[in-house]
């Protein structure tokens, strides 16, 4: 498969977060951002007139936080909610899911190596430091989904998710690509996950590029290595478009 080219300033780019702008790490907490990254995304969103946004599995607050100073246009939750460029920030409606909690509570403290992670309108259960819990943490949110309307199981690497069945990466690239400044440019979407392939559809529907960072089955039409090598095309791209042009020009 093809690494991308760097494309030109008609551009818009979407990033996800975990395994594409940082490694993956045991637990959600312990990622480590490269010290020039926030400043690589203010770059490059200078350089395309604020089209730049974050397209994460993470609520906002937790984007906002390990990307400080730099506050882009995001996703959370796999769109649950989601920042427009203009700093409005919308929220799905979502299913309580404190009933369905509770079993989830129960295996996690049988077994302290799981993680249960409750975002706004999703859960997750993270099984990295525990691989051979798979099954029986498939099963335990399954019993979940039983319990809650409108929500969708969704796996990705070692987690498993409860998230309402209107939210999707997908869905937010698109709500994105309708709005200033995105509108009228070419999608790129950077993703490691399986969470990640329905952004690369959307995309690929656009006219647009995807990217897979990583190895791993996918639908995307290139891919690089890992972050590093991310972070590598990126430091490329924001030198060859700097952050001359003016942004009252059309692209």
């Amino acid at each position: 498969m093809l690494e991308p080219e760097l494309p030109d300033r008609a551009c818009a780019l979407f990033f996800d977060f975990d395994g594409t702008l940082v490694d993956l790490a045991p637990r959600p907490s312990a990622v480590h951002v490269v010290a020039d990254v926030p400043a690589l995304l203010a770059e490059l969103s200078a350089a395309l007139c604020g089209a730049v946004a974050v397209v994460s599995g993470r609520p906002l607050a937790e984007i906002d936080h390990f990307l400080r100073p730099v506050t882009l246009p995001a996703a959370g939750v796999h769109g649950v909610e989601r920042r427009r460029a203009d700093g409005r920030v919308s929220r799905l409606d979502c299913s309580e899911l404190h009933e369905a909690a509770t079993g989830i509570q129960a295996l996690c403290q049988r077994h302290p190596a799981l993680i249960m992670e409750v975002k706004p309108g999703a859960m997750a259960l993270h099984y990295r430091q525990a691989p051979e819990l798979e099954a029986e943490c498939l099963a335990a949110m399954s019993d979940a989904l039983a319990r809650v309307q409108g929500m969708d199981l969704m796996r990705g690497k070692r987690v498993v998710e409860l998230k309402p069945s209107n939210a999707g990466k997908g869905h937010a690239v698109r709500a994105f690509m309708d709005e200033t400044p995105f509108q009228r440019r070419q999608p790129w979407f950077f993703g490691d996950d399986v969470t990640d392939e329905a952004a690369f559809d959307a995309v690929q529907a656009l006219g647009g590029v995807s990217v897979k960072i990583g190895e791993g089955d996918t639908g995307a039409s290139h891919r690089l290595t890992d972050p590093a090598a991310l972070h590598g095309w990126m430091r490329r791209l924001a030198a060859r478009l700097g952050s001359t042009r003016a942004c009252g020009e059309s692209v």
